[in-house]
């Protein structure tokens, strides 16, 4: 049917913190893509229309939870 044993122990998640709650010199620096650029939208059409060979079905549509948020590390300059 699809499933797979683990063949090791799953590792449960001890705590969690919010970054927002953190001190500014412990959160881990991020860049976020606007998600009102038009550089976004142009991510959420290409995610939505996919057109790679191995997609059999495209229904034109995304779900909230497959909407990518682009992040990268910041550049640093000298």
């Amino acid at each position: 049917m699809g499933f797979y044993l683990p063949s090791e122990p799953l590792a449960p998640i001890v705590s969690v913190r919010i970054a927002a709650d953190l001190p500014p010199a412990e959160r881990t620096p991020i860049e976020v893509l606007r998600t009102d650029s038009a550089t976004f939208r142009t991510v959420l059409e290409q995610r939505r229309n996919r057109r790679e060979a191995w997609f059999k079905f495209n229904p034109g549509h995304i779900e909230l939870c497959n909407v990518p948020l682009p992040v990268r590390a910041p550049v640093v300059h000298d």
